[in-house]
C-alpha cells in the first residue's frame, strides 16, 4: 500500500515522542490512516534534518537519535521515499518561495509523489504550494 500522507520532520518527531504536541486535525487524520493500514510518508531528507537538530542540540529531549531511527525504521508505518532527479527538478521549480532547503525538498516530495503534507510550519502552508494537513 502507498502512502497518502507526507509528514514533515516535526510532524514525525511529534507523533513519535510528543503526540500531545499534535493538532486535533494532525492527530485525528494520522489515528485514522494507522487504523487503515496506511504507512506514511517520511522523505528521505527528513533523517537528514533529525540528524543537523540532533547533532546541533536543536532537539531537547533524553532519546538518543539512535532511538528515533529505529522507531522509523522498524514500524512498518513508515515509508522512506527518496529523493531523485524528479524531486530535485521540482524543487528547482518550486522557486524562492520557501528558503529553507528542507522544506523545499519536503515540499517537493509531497508534489511529485501527489501526497498531501502533514504538518505545522506556517512558511509551508502560506506558500499554498502543496494540500497540508495544518
Amino acid at each position: 500500500m502507498a502512502p497518502k500522507l507526507l509528514l514533515d520532520t516535526h510532524i514525525v518527531m511529534r507523533w513519535l515522542l510528543e503526540p500531545k504536541r499534535l493538532t486535533r486535525e494532525q492527530m485525528r487524520v494520522l489515528s485514522i490512516a494507522e487504523r487503515r493500514g496506511e504507512p506514511f510518508g517520511v522523505s528521505s531528507i527528513t533523517l537528514l534534518e533529525i540528524a543537523v537538530l540532533f547533532g546541533r542540540g536543536g532537539i531537547k529531549l533524553r532519546v538518543p537519535i539512535e532511538e528515533v531511527y529505529t522507531s522509523i525504521r522498524e514500524q512498518v508505518a513508515y515509508f522512506i521515499v527518496p529523493m531523485d532527479f524528479e524531486v530535485a527538478s521540482e524543487v528547482a521549480a518550486i522557486g524562492n518561495v520557501l528558503t529553507d532547503p528542507a522544506d523545499r525538498a519536503i515540499v517537493a516530495t509531497a508534489r511529485v509523489h501527489r501526497l498531501k503534507l502533514v504538518t505545522s510550519d506556517q512558511n509551508i502552508i502560506d506558500s499554498r504550494l502543496v494540500a497540508v494537513v495544518e
